[in-house]
């Protein structure tokens, strides 16, 4: 009995975007956790409704660290886009630079939200509002430490003899992630801290 077989050595060992399955698995974990930011607001926006107690609750929030942690999030997508694109052209020098720029980037927001949380007017264990201000901000929050904590590691990896080939598929979907963290803080922002003013 004969079998017959292809050679497949000379296929490439790795590719970008959606030919790729982390590209999926990353994909999919942007629509489950925007779920549960949805469901957040959701939750948030039903009491605000509902709860006859929310508006004496529902302290208007400190906007400098907040307004700060949206300003530097919102202009990490151009180092990001860079990424995306010198990641595709595997330009190992600008690619070490910029994630060496984002990581900076990142630690600078991980500060930035320690100092939101150290400035807010309510504890989490206060009321409902505090329950829900807490829960979102430190959700969002978890979304940040691990993207930074990711794109350290990969910059690491970019500095070592692993800098090379499928390290750059990693870059863009590092950077891919980073755009859902990015655009799920903004109705956040917006819900948490101004919609109270209105």
């Amino acid at each position: 009995m004969s079998r017959s077989f292809i050679d497949v050595s000379s296929l490439p060992t790795y590719a970008f975007g959606s030919r790729v399955t982390p590209w999926w698995g990353t994909f999919s974990f942007c629509l489950l956790e925007g779920t549960g930011f949805a469901l957040g607001i959701g939750g948030y926006l039903y009491l605000a409704v509902t709860n006859t107690h929310w508006a004496k609750d529902a302290v208007p929030l400190n906007l400098v660290w907040s307004t700060a942690f949206t300003l530097v999030l919102v202009a990490s997508a151009i180092p990001n886009f860079l990424i995306k694109r010198t990641a595709l052209q595997e330009n190992l020098r600008l690619v070490r630079l910029l994630l060496l720029a984002m990581s900076s980037v990142g630690l600078v927001l991980i500060i930035l939200r320690i100092m939101e949380f150290s400035a807010l007017p309510v504890r989490w264990s206060d009321n409902a509002y505090g329950s829900f201000i807490w829960l979102l901000l430190g959700l969002h929050g978890v979304h940040v430490l691990t993207d930074v904590a990711d794109t350290l590691v990969l910059t690491v990896l970019m500095f070592t003899r692993h800098g090379m080939g499928k390290r750059f598929s990693d870059a863009e979907d590092n950077a891919f992630y980073w755009y859902f963290v990015v655009l799920s803080w903004l109705p956040l922002y917006a819900v948490l801290y101004w919609l109270p003013r209105l």
